[in-house]
Parts: structure tokens; sequence; C-alpha cells
């Protein structure tokens, strides 16, 4: 019989909430209680992480205040519910099993990039992990891409078909080592191997020879696909520009930017300019890809990024890309191997198939991912960064929401898709799906969905959408809403994007929104993309003022045509004259072409009309000759962005407002005459950015409000955001855009769940 607790002994239980599963914090925990002299336990649930502590009220206390400044650097504490109860008469603490029942709220890590310490072990010579590619301990390696199911315990992850050696087991059971209850533990005698096979699947060799050969084959101009924590990366040499061109031939990527993967920072800063917070980014936990300035005298194959100012640089994630990179010791291209329109290969056999006309070796592995997960892109505008694709490092934390809400699934847009779950506080985005334009795709789309569903164990009660009816995620969250028995919430597509910021920067009104893109389904049957949003606090929001439309002659056709949205404009603005006009767009047509488009024109055939920013960019584009015909989304703008100069003197062209409509028939004349003086595409694309950050401050000031919400797909735009964010402040107003949540459609889906927050209670 155990002796009857003192007096004046207490004991205290604690629920932890918050990114406090796959971070050492139950270590941590174990050690803190045993430092203070305090009996207990410690174990994860699928709420988070229980603890009870038992001792004196002061080491009690001591442990609570603690707590904070002790968690491990990768967690972070939403809350603590604190209970004061009779002592147990606990002897010693332990960590405890962990408790699988009850509601999911606890929250899945992202993937982590390889911490110093386990880079040095890999490095070491000495060491048992001497070069092995899968090391990792409580502050780094796989997380969100191999968890089957929470709470966050090695059974429940891919790593259960490894049985830990006696050393591991060891390491995994001794409290002072950085492996204590490290759910990925492993090394070379027990956990996952290499292995390196060619286009018939045949293995060639395994181990650190697979690594070798592999690194071999891309230093002689082959292309290589790799397996990697949440996907495969197809690589090769990115200073060969025969190899780069072959590789963009072999996989139908004709232009846009590749990403690249360099083995340090110095060599980053060799082709780079890299400043203090992009230093601190790119060697981040999240270890994202970076948009960086190119420096003059790159070695980077111009084929990478053909003129494109900007390379997207980062650096090695995992341990058999730091080795892979050591080895090789020049930068190699990373992009995703995937077919166009297709998510990310995750499985051997399946990019043995998919991309066996593409890579011409396979360095693989047998740990399974269990779901896809690309890498996330930033750069950094006005002193921050700016999550432009959100996934690896960053999905699946939540953003917070400001008001508990009722199981909310969100179905996302139809390009740079993501979906949300949204329960309590929290709204969970998933990773980067892609764009629903492949069986695919809508496949991967489907899969996240029931994924996320699962993890949580959240059914939905309510299901947002996208107010196009033809959307394929709108399709889905109509039967999903069937299947469930619960209403699906249609929600315009640029007032998601407006609420998605509001939500992500916890504002709630009133304010203007600002929400500027290519193409969106307009609630008065035209294409939208050019829009103002008067938002009043808590509910009403109305459209306030937006751009003067005017017709795309070939619909989607002329998304991917400037030339053909030059042409709709100016004969918006020049009638009939404008098909003899001597500027690039007209010139860029056959005779033949213009006598079919003046057709379509004259009797609106396929010929929407659209208020979108975004159109406006490829008409300056195609008009300064930049750019007719694009081969990918947003390519004419990022090329108008990349023409602009710095000068601070130019003035704005000249525009309209009135009656809630932005005419930019002034503009255009205006360009149309420096065009044909041969004025320089360089001071056009000046002044039109600065002529739209006049628009926003001017409609900004006739409104009355003083936030100023920016969000949408042109606001990837750097020198817009900062020009505009510059002149708004210079205005006395308060501009609020995206840092966490993609401003492009990545951030429609929180936008969804903002919108039915705003109307909790859908018929």
């Amino acid at each position: 019989m155990s002796a009857l607790p003192s007096l004046d002994i207490t004991r205290a239980r604690l629920l932890i909430l918050g990114a406090v599963q796959g971070v050492g914090f139950r270590p941590t925990v174990f050690k803190l209680a045993n430092d203070l002299g305090l009996a207990g336990w410690v174990n994860n649930s699928p709420q988070g992480v229980t603890v009870e502590i038992e001792g004196t009220r002061t080491s009690a206390d001591e442990f609570i205040l603690r707590l904070d400044t002790a968690k491990p650097p990768r967690s972070s504490i939403r809350s603590v519910e604190t209970a004061w109860l009779a002592p147990a008469g606990y002897r010693g603490f332990a960590i405890r099993e962990s408790e699988t029942t009850g509601p999911k709220t606890t929250l899945v890590m992202p993937d982590i990039a390889t911490c110093p310490e386990c880079l040095t072990e890999i490095l070491d010579s000495a060491g048992r992990r001497y070069l092995y590619p899968f090391t990792n301990c409580t502050h780094c390696g796989p997380r969100f891409t191999i968890i089957d199911s929470l709470p966050y315990d090695r059974m429940g992850t891919s790593m259960r078909v490894f049985e830990m050696c006696p050393h591991c087991r060891h390491e995994y059971e001794n409290p002072s080592d950085r492996r204590f209850h490290a759910q990925p533990i492993a090394c070379p005698d027990c956990g996952p191997q290499l292995q390196l096979r060619d286009r018939n699947a045949d293995v060639l060799c395994s181990r650190h020879d697979a690594l070798l050969t592999a690194a071999h084959a891309i230093r002689c101009g082959k292309f290589v696909a790799v397996k990697g924590i949440g996907g495969f990366h197809l690589m090769a040499d990115a200073r060969n520009q025969a190899a780069v061109t072959a590789l963009r031939e072999r996989k139908h990527r004709e232009e846009k930017p590749l990403a690249i993967m360099a083995p340090s920072l110095n060599s980053i800063r060799c082709e780079c300019e890299v400043s203090a917070i992009e230093e601190r980014l790119l060697l981040s936990p999240e270890a994202p890809i970076l948009l960086l300035r190119r420096r003059a005298g790159s070695c980077i194959a111009p084929a990478v990024a053909p003129g494109n100012p900007a390379l997207g640089m980062m650096l090695p994630s995992n341990p058999l890309h730091h080795l892979l990179m050591r080895e090789l010791g020049f930068p190699v291209v990373a992009t995703s191997a995937n077919l166009s329109g297709e998510p990310i290969c995750i499985d051997n056999e399946d990019c043995q198939h998919r991309m066996g006309g593409i890579a011409d070796l396979f360095l693989v592995h047998n740990r399974r991912i269990v779901r896809h997960v690309d890498d996330s892109l930033v750069r950094v505008t006005l002193g921050r960064e700016m999550i432009l694709r959100r996934a690896r490092g960053y999905a699946p934390l939540p953003i917070h929401l400001a008001q508990p809400t009722r199981p909310i699934l969100a179905t996302g847009a139809h390009l740079k898709n993501t979906v949300a779950l949204a329960s309590g506080h929290s709204a969970f985005i998933s990773q980067h799906i892609g764009d629903l334009e492949t069986v695919a795709a809508l496949d991967a789309f489907e899969r996240v969905i029931s994924d996320f569903q699962r993890l949580y164990e959240i059914r939905p009660e309510v299901v947002a959408m996208d107010t196009h009816p033809d959307y394929l995620s709108s399709q889905s969250a109509q039967r999903i809403a069937a299947e469930n028995r619960c209403p699906a919430i249609p929600v315009q597509h640029h007032i998601a994007h407006v609420l998605s910021c509001m939500a992500e920067n916890e504002i709630d009104g009133p304010a203007l929104g600002v929400a500027w893109d290519g193409t969106g389904y307009g609630l008065d049957g035209t294409i939208w993309g050019g829009e103002f949003f008067n938002i009043g606090a808590g509910g009403n929001i109305d459209r306030y003022a937006h751009f003067r439309t005017f017709p795309l002659p070939g619909g989607e056709i002329a998304i991917r045509e400037p030339r053909r949205s030059a042409l709709g404009l100016l004969t918006e603005v020049f009638g009939k004259d404008a098909y003899s006009l001597d500027v690039p767009p007209i010139n860029a047509f056959t005779d033949a072409e213009l006598a079919r488009l003046r057709v379509m024109l004259d009797h609106s055939i396929n010929s929407p009309r659209t208020s979108s920013a975004g159109r406006l960019f490829d008409v300056v584009a195609a008009l300064t000759g930049i750019r007719q015909r694009t081969s990918f989304e947003g390519q004419a703008a990022m090329d108008l962005e990349s023409a602009a100069s710095d000068l601070q003197s130019c003035p704005p062209y000249p525009f309209t407002f009135a009656d809630g409509v932005i005419d930019w028939a002034p503009m255009i004349r205006a360009i149309v005459t420096e065009v044909r003086q041969d004025i320089a595409p360089a001071l056009i694309s000046t002044r039109f950015h600065r002529t739209l950050a006049r628009i926003i401050t001017d409609v900004a000031r006739h409104s009355g409000h003083t936030t100023i919400v920016l969000s949408g797909g042109c606001f990837q735009n750097e020198r817009l955001l900062s020009i505009t964010v510059t002149q708004l402040r210079a205005a006395g107003l308060q501009p609020v855009w995206h840092r966490h949540v993609p401003t492009n459609d990545g951030g429609i889906a929180l936008g969804q769940i903002a919108a039915c927050l705003r109307n909790p209670n859908p018929a």
C-alpha cells in the first residue's frame, strides 16, 4: 500500500492546446517536471497535450510559469486549461501512452527542415548516422507528410513499418537525448533506404552509392527524379543551358520559371542579391523557395527563368537534399515531378509511370509519403515575408479565427486551389493543390478533402464554394453538401479575396476592400477582376466601384493572348479606328484574323465583358510590345512589372472616376500616343504602375474608409503593392495586405469561411 499524500502536496491537470505534437513538447515537459521535483505524467491526446503534475504548490506554479519559456522552438501554446485536484500519490514522472478518443483539435505540424545538430551529425564520419539521408530528431524532420492519424505517434505514421533497432530505441527512451520520443527516429540499421532505378524500374544500386551515382548523372546533364519529403523533384544542372532546355521540352513547360536548389547560402549569394530578412527565410525551418533578384553575371542558365530578373532559390530542406547538394556543389533545377496540370508524384511506381518519358533515373526510398506537399513560394515585400504558395513548412498550420465557428468546409477556387476546414477558432488550410483542370488534379483535390475530414474527424455542417457554377470545386461542394445534408453556400470570388485578407489580419470592418485579379465570376453576368467593396462592420458588403468593362474576343483564349484583350479594349476607346492603329497588338494579327475578330466584337459573339485589372496588365504589355501571347498565367503582367524602372518622378496617366466606375480611356489614349512616339516600355510600365496606385488611393479617399484591404493576384506584383502602400500611407490611410495566406486564389478558401462567419445561419 502506498503512503497517503502529504497535505501540502497538490495536483494540477493541464490541457495544453496549440502546436504541441511532433515538436518535442512531451520531452520538454518531462525534463521541466523532473527539474522541479514534480511527479505525474504527460501524454498526447487528439486535443493536444495533457499533463498532470503533483508536488508543492510553489513548484507547480513555477512549472506553469516556466512552461511558455521552456517550450521547444517550433511549438506554440494557444491556451492552457488548468484544473487543481486532490493529490493522487504519484511517484516519479512518466510519458504515458497517447489517448486516441475525443475530438481531434490538436495542430498537425508542418514538415520541418533539417536542424543544425542533425546536419552536423550526418557529416560526422565517426557517427553512426554518417551520410544517412533520413536523419531527424524532435526539432526537425517529416511531420505532415507521414501522419496517417492523430495523435502524433509513430504507430500513426508511415514510419510504423520500420522497427527501431536497440540503439534508436535507447535514444527514443532516454530523457536526456535529443531524440527522446522523436517519432520518425531512424538510422542506417533500421530505417528507410535509398535505391537508384532506371526507366525500367530496375535497381542499379542502393544506399549511398545510389546518391553518388545520381549526382554523377546530374553532373553529366541527365535528369533525375528525386523522392524527397513531400514528393519527387526533377533535378538537372541549373548552369547547363542545353540540359534545362531539354528538360522544358520533355516536360512541355515552355517559359514558366523553374525553381533552383543551391548547395549553400554562399552559393545563392553568388547568383542573387540577398537581404538580411531574405537570409533568415532561406535558413528558416520552413526553408521555402524565395524569389530573389538575380545578380549580373549569374551562372544560372537563361532557360531557367527566361527574361525574368528574379530567380526562385531554395536551400536543401532534408538530409537527402543536403547530401546530394554537398556532393554536387552547384545549383540544380528542382522542379516538381509532374505533368502540366497534375499534382506532384509521391509514389515510386506512379512516378516511374508518369515521369518515364522525362527522367533518366529515379532516386527513390521506401518510406511512404502519406500526402503530397509541394515547396512553398515566398517573396519579401515591404520588409516582410509574403507567402505566394503555402505548402511545405507552413501547411497545415491554421489561421486563428476571431470568432468560433461550427464545422465549415471551403472548397476554394478553380486555379491555385486550396481547401480549408474550420472548427472552433481554427481554419485549417490545406497544402497547395493547384489548378483543377485535369482528372489527376481533381482526384488530388478530392483526396485532400477526404484526408482533412478523416485526419481531424470533422464532418462539415456548412460547405462554402465559389459562385461560378462550372468550377469543379463548386460542383464537388454541392455533392459533398448533399452527402452531409447541409447547405452549400456560394461566395463571390472577389468578396472571398477581401474577406480572406481581413480574416488573416483579424479585421472585421468597416473597410474598403480592393480585389484585383485576372478573372472571377461576377454577380452581374460580367467577368470581374477590378473591384472595390464597401465592407460594413460584421455584415453588409456591397460593390463600391470597379473598372470600366471591355470585351474579351474569344473569351478564355484572350487570357492566353494579350493581343486579344488589347483589341477588345482598343475598340472601346477608338471604335472602328482601332483596327487600323499602328500599335504592336494590332500589327500582331493578320488581316484575316482581324476580320474574324471584328465580326465577334461587332455582334458580341463569345466576347464576354470584363472589369479585370489583370487583363489591363495584359493590354499594356501588348501595347508596349512586351508580349502578345503567354504560355502561363500572369506571364504578361510579370514581364510588364520586370520592364518598369525605379523612377519616382514620372507622373501617373489621366483617368476618371464617376458614379462608381473608373474609366481607363484617358490612360489608354495617352499610352497609344506614347507607343507611337517610341517612348520606352520601361517608362510606360512605370507610369502605368503609378497610375494604378493613384486609382486605389483616389477611390479610397472618396470612400471615406481609413482601412484599405488589398487582395487578389495582382498584388503579387511587388512594384504595385509597394507603390500602393506608400501612397495610401502618405494619404493618412491604413493599408492591409496578405502575409501568411496567399493573395492569389490560394487564399480563396479562407475567404469563403470568413463569408460564412459573417452569415452564421445560412438557410
